[in-house]
């Protein structure tokens, strides 16, 4: 029932038009196959309508012919007709076509097919080819659409049956099969766009129940019919298109479906305008294939016509005459331009208003514009294009009412001029678009009269705004200039008194006769009051009838440098490593009178032992130029601004022996305003007597030629060598040194009195050291030979650098041995102090024994007390 080739056939087309076409064609053809072409144009070229004699076959509009459904050639011909059809001339042509099967094509087919069944064993298939019914099928009822058939029923008596959707699925009942014949029945008629297609499931099987046949699935095919008209998809199509739009301009697309078979001439679409409302010149066109909406005509005027209404048609077969079709409605609305410029209704108008009037509006004036009202196009925008310099008047629009307001802003002066003369034009807020063969358009304008009323005015200021510069160096009492009004009437200032109006600035005042401006008090440029240095002051003008006019008066201070530089610190703590003190001037001035600052030592004396480096325009560094002795000291320091304005700021430095600053901060700086009380005084007096009494005591005892020296304790009773001295003491002519004696009335380098021992140090060739041991309480001193020959304590003094030289190796190695002995071997060889019980020693002292020439006598450095190491750890790292 199949053959393999079903869709490869020889196509020949007879030449001889309309008489005759021959097919060849295999003996089976399936739904769906093309047959072949016809050329119809060369029998009727206006054909509108085709059809065929033969329902298996259709023919399309190119010539094309196709089954509708499967076809079998029993005979080696079949032959049909093409009819065609020209209704408008009624003329009608026939073309017969003759299909003939090649049979000895056919049967090399299936001696083929034989020889591969017996090669292969493959067994063939028991079905038909897919069926097709044509929709909405009128019958008879039952009509026959297939028949299937299976080999095995050569052998055994075979029954059909079927199931599925149209025999015992919904919609049931609507195909049946034969059991005996096989034959598949439509029992009616059936809605393509419900039922596409049906697949069904038939058996074949034997009396018994055994089926020698695989199931079958068929499938039925329901073959489109016109029978749907298109349809648009909306009701009313509605587009807005510019007035003045150029020609192709698109407006907008309609659309309509089709439910019939996509892709066949059913749902072939082709669209037109019916008609056009109002029935003027066409203004649009519409594509037939697309629907889409453009521009045809170039005159689209709103003010003429400003909607338009068109009655479209789709319809389906490609738009030909048998097709079905549908009819739509679209709007078009045409949308303003301001292609219409505004005019005034008049081209002059006269008002008048009173002298000093302000903010009032003195005149309307209209337009006419044929545009949109409300609209951009329409809306107007006055202006004044002459007249108005001194911006006295002004004009806006009435959103309501399109008019425009003349409005008067500023006072005018019936002395200046009696009438003003001002012209004034109109546009619009949208941009003009000039319409297609017009001519440009040219601004309309029109001319205001305006009379000026004298009436009796108060005094003027002229100028009503005055600007004064000031200094903030003047002083009270300076005046800085004058600011008169003048009686319009007169012409003069006679008779007017001058105010300030209250609630000004109390820092300047005017005088009411002359109007002269003056400072009451010193200006200060920050003040609340001030903005930027400036100041807007009201003045009242008042002439013999009350009359007051205004003007206001600027005042504008300007900077001056009225501030010398300050050094914020005076007060310094400088330690012994000597680093520079940052000192910081500050100046109120503003920058063109502040830094960069210039710094510099006032004191000559002091600018030789002291330096400044400078750090940036604000600070400098101060330092000293070399080796100080310790103490306080005051550096004038003159600081200058970057204008020459200068101050000297006492700065206090206490250069102290110390490590960190707050070991001196213990010890605060003496004040020079510091006031002495009572009590001080008293103990001050006191004191001098004191002293007066021990002077006339030692000289007393100088004239009796015998001194009776008693060595003072000025150090403490742990084993600390004083030397005070900053400086070197006096060149020592003899260094002879005295013998020490063993009695207490002896005078010399040494004295041991008791519990209390002296250490003497002289400076001389070759002699280091005189010491004296005794009980525990040791003073330095120096000797040197007096002018009467006796032995007197000598002045002078080791420097503090010579005696730091001379322990510094020694403390260093002592600490080093007490640090590594951790049960202080090394501290026993101390001397031990004994508190005094009343008497000495009885049996003296061996120490007057010792070398005076010994180099090396300070063993007395091995017996420091635990106590001391801290400090001596600090003068090693020193």
């Amino acid at each position: 029932m199949y053959f393999e080739d079903a869709k490869r056939y020889v196509l020949s087309l007879c030449c001889d038009a309309c008489k005759k076409v021959i097919f060849h064609v295999p003996s089976a053809l399936e739904a769906g196959t093309l047959v072949g072409r016809v050329n119809l144009n060369e029998c009727l070229q206006s054909a509108e309508r085709i059809s065929s004699s033969d329902g298996n076959f259709k023919v399309l509009e190119d010539g094309s012919v196709y089954t509708t459904s499967a076809v079998s050639f029993s005979d080696e011909k079949r032959t049909f007709t093409i009819l065609l059809e020209d209704i408008q001339k009624h003329i009608e042509k026939k073309i017969h076509v003759n299909l003939v099967t090649d049979e000895k094509k056919n049967q090399a087919q299936k001696t083929r097919q034989a020889r591969d069944t017996v090669l292969k064993r493959t067994k063939r298939r028991w079905g038909p080819i897919p069926s097709v019914m044509m929709e909405n099928s009128l019958g008879p009822f039952p009509l026959q659409i297939q028949q299937v058939q299976s080999d095995t029923a050569q052998n055994y008596t075979i029954y059909y049956s079927a199931s599925g959707p149209g025999i015992d699925q919904d919609p049931k009942g609507l195909f049946y099969i034969e059991r005996e014949t096989g034959n598949i029945f439509a029992t009616r008629a059936v809605d393509r766009e419900q039922y596409p297609s049906f697949q069904i499931i038939c058996f074949a099987s034997t009396p018994d129940g055994y089926s020698p046949e695989v199931p079958l699935v068929h499938t039925i095919r329901i073959e489109d019919d016109n029978d749907n008209a298109p349809y648009f998809t909306q009701d009313v199509f509605e587009f807005c298109v510019p007035e003045n739009s150029k020609p192709g301009v698109i407006v907008g697309t309609v659309t309509a479906e089709d439910r019939d078979e996509p892709s066949t001439l059913h749902t072939l679409l082709r669209y037109r305008i019916v008609s056009q409302n109002p029935p003027i010149i066409p203004a649009f066109s519409l594509h037939g294939e697309t629907g889409v909406i453009t521009v045809l005509s170039p005159q689209l005027d709103r003010e003429l016509v400003s909607t338009y209404t068109l009655f479209v048609e789709v319809r389906d077969m490609g738009g030909q005459p048998f097709g079905l079709c549908t009819t739509g409605t679209v709007v078009i609305k045409i949308e303003d331009t301001n292609d219409n410029a505004p005019t005034f209704k008049q081209i002059q108008y006269e008002t008048q208003v009173e002298e000093n009037k302000v903010n009032v509006e003195i005149l309307r004036v209209s337009v006419l514009d044929l545009d949109e009202l409300g609209a951009p196009g329409s809306t107007a925008v006055y202006e004044i294009i002459r007249g108005n310099d001194d911006r006295s008047f002004e004009i806006t629009t009435d959103r309501n009412t399109n008019e425009g307001i003349l409005c008067v802003v500023k006072g005018l002066d019936y002395e200046g001029a009696k009438q003003r003369i001002l012209v004034i034009a109109v546009n619009n807020e949208a941009p003009y678009m000039l319409a297609p063969h017009s001519q440009q358009v040219v601004q309309s304008t029109s001319t205001v009269v305006v009379n000026v009323l004298d009436v009796d005015e108060g005094p003027v200021f002229k100028p009503c705004f005055f600007r004064m510069d000031a200094s903030e160096c003047d002083e009270v009492g300076t005046s800085i200039g004058k600011y008169l009004a003048e009686d319009p009437e007169t012409g003069n200032s006679e008779g007017i008194c001058y105010k300030i109006a209250p609630g000004q600035c109390n820092w300047i005042n005017i005088d009411e006769k002359s109007g002269e401006v003056r400072t009451i008090k010193a200006l200060d440029r920050d003040l609340g009051e001030m903005k930027r240095g400036q100041c807007n002051i009201t003045v009242l003008a008042i002439d013999r009838n009350g009359k007051t006019g205004t003007g206001t008066l600027q005042v504008v201070i300007q900077p001056c440098n009225r501030n010398f530089p300050r050094i914020i610190k005076t007060d310094y703590i400088m330690c012994r490593d000597r680093k520079p003190i940052c000192l910081t001037a500050e100046d109120g001035d503003i920058a063109s009178y502040s830094m960069p600052f210039v710094y510099r030592v006032t004191d000559r004396n002091l600018a030789s032992s002291w330096k400044i480096t400078r750090h940036n325009e604000k600070s400098v560094y101060l330092s000293p130029r070399g080796d100080i002795p310790f103490g306080i000291y005051t550096i004038p320091v003159t600081v200058s601004d970057r204008s020459g304005k200068q101050g000297v700021t006492q700065i206090r430095v206490n250069y102290c022996n110390c490590v960190v600053p707050s070991e001196c901060e213990r010890m605060p700086f003496r004040s020079s305003s510091v006031t002495l009380g009572v009590w001080a005084i008293l103990a001050m007096i006191l004191g001098s007597l004191l002293l007066l009494l021990i002077l006339i005591t030692i000289c007393g005892c100088c004239g009796s030629g015998v001194m009776r020296r008693h060595v003072t304790d000025d150090c403490a009773n742990h084993n600390l060598i004083i030397s005070n001295t900053e400086a070197p003491g006096e060149e020592v002519m003899d260094h002879n040194i005295i013998p020490l004696q063993n009695t207490a009335d002896q005078v010399g380098c040494g004295i041991k009195t008791g519990d209390q021992q002296t250490f003497e140090m002289v400076k001389g060739r070759g002699h280091t050291l005189e010491s004296v041991r005794g009980g525990g309480h040791q003073t330095l001193g120096s000797v040197k030979e007096g002018g009467g020959g006796q032995p007197v304590m000598d002045t002078c003094r080791y420097s503090y650098s010579e005696w730091h030289n001379f322990t510094h190796p020694r403390l260093g190695e002592k600490v080093h041995l007490c640090r590594q002995d951790e049960e202080q071997k090394h501290s026993e060889d101390y001397l031990l102090t004994y508190n005094y019980e009343g008497k000495g020693s009885l049996a003296g002292s061996v120490g007057c024994c010792s070398d005076q020439h010994e180099e090396e006598a300070l063993d007395f450095l091995d017996q420091l007390e635990p106590k001391f190491r801290t400090l001596a750890e600090t003068c090693v790292k020193r």
